[in-house]
């Protein structure tokens, strides 16, 4: 794989990338700060790698940059905002924002998104709300990957959504698909050259598929086949409650937006991806201290409870993600060899000067 780069030398490298692709200095940074949130606790399915993609779909129209959100539609206690085809990064922080805002005034904030684009891994807003000790919510629809149950054709998102809840000594930050796994995780695999495990996604026909590269170009043709929703094909073992799961975020971000529906996103010159974000005060609920105290009682005793054979520890959510970010601020980031090899392509387009931790890029004698 090479050696680690350090966190900070990635973000330099990246952002220059960027500037030079004629991103302004504010989605540079936001975008960024973003992905290598994603990279730092291991999920490099929404990392750098993403670089690439964002840069040929502001080349598409897709991506706005010059655009601006606007609120279309504002109460105190929610709003309704227009991303006009902005950066996802930047209309998502700037909504989440508002949500807080909000909140501090009247102990919620709801905010609905509308003409979007995508907007990284779901906790990264979520966390906004930890720093004023309050609840954050987030989640977006997406690109059709998804067959429903009993279906074949990919006609929802992966749909992600995270809630983060405040603790004294450690918080509580669920981020999940509502899919089995991600585009982003078929995408690691086939940068790998790896078979996905069966009971990941389908095939054209509706059958189970081990090949990422398959349900990858049927997602590019518009084809059928897809991603399984969580719980898996049929309703034996859930799979009827992943879609449910993944139904609700598109009403929630789509329905109350009145935006684009997932199979509706990029269908047309712009992206139109929707999200959702909410805040909620704890004073709503009681003293927040006691609250805070009481959650983490239950996740504690959870945690100690008894363990399988063969297991040592059983982990809260949010844990192995801040473990990871601890080692990674501390040794480095890897990146696997075809991102390294984009961020290399793209630093020498530029001339960029690449940092002298960088790895070696997927060459013959790697």
């Amino acid at each position: 794989m090479g050696r680690l780069v350090a966190y900070e030398n990635l973000r330099k490298l990246c952002e220059e990338i960027l500037l030079s692709e004629n991103f302004n200095i504010e989605a540079a940074h936001e975008i960024v700060d973003v992905l290598l949130e994603a990279d730092l606790r291991g999920i490099p399915s929404h990392g750098v790698a993403r670089l690439g993609r964002y840069i040929k779909e502001r080349d598409s129209g897709n991506i706005l940059l010059d655009s601006k959100p606007s609120i279309v539609h504002d109460t105190p206690i929610s709003a309704t905002i227009d991303g006009n085809g902005g950066p996802g990064q930047c209309v998502s922080n700037y909504a989440m924002d508002l949500a807080i805002t909000k909140a501090k005034k009247s102990m919620i904030g709801l905010v609905s998104v509308r003409n979007s684009n995508h907007y990284g891994i779901s906790a990264y807003y979520s966390e906004k709300a930890l720093s004023e000790k309050m609840i954050g919510i987030a989640m977006t629809n997406s690109y059709p990957l998804v067959v429903p149950t009993f279906g074949k054709e990919a006609i929802l998102g992966t749909n992600p959504f995270s809630v983060a809840i405040p603790g004294s000594k450690k918080d509580f930050i669920l981020d999940m698909a509502t899919s089995v796994v991600t585009r982003g995780k078929l995408e690691v695999y086939d940068r790998l050259g790896r078979d996905i495990p069966n009971g990941w996604a389908v095939d054209e026909t509706g059958s189970s598929t081990t090949s990422p590269r398959r349900v990858l170009n049927n997602f590019n043709n518009r084809n059928p086949g897809g991603i399984l929703p969580l719980g898996g094909s049929d309703e034996d073992f859930g799979g009827h409650k992943g879609f449910g799961m993944a139904l609700l975020v598109d009403l929630l971000s789509a329905g109350l937006s009145l935006g684009t529906w997932s199979a509706k996103t990029y269908s047309s010159s712009q992206a139109g991806v929707c999200h959702f974000f909410g805040c909620l005060d704890l004073k709503l609920f009681g003293e927040a201290s006691h609250l805070v105290r009481h959650m983490e009682r239950i996740v504690d005793e959870i945690v100690s409870s008894d363990k399988a054979e063969g297991h040592e520890k059983i982990y809260y959510h949010g844990e192995k993600e801040a473990l990871a970010r601890d080692r990674s601020l501390e040794s480095g980031i890897e990146l696997d060899n075809k991102t390294k090899l984009l961020l290399t392509t793209l630093a020498e387009k530029h001339g960029i000067k690449k940092p002298a931790d960088w790895p070696l890029t997927g060459t013959q004698h790697e």
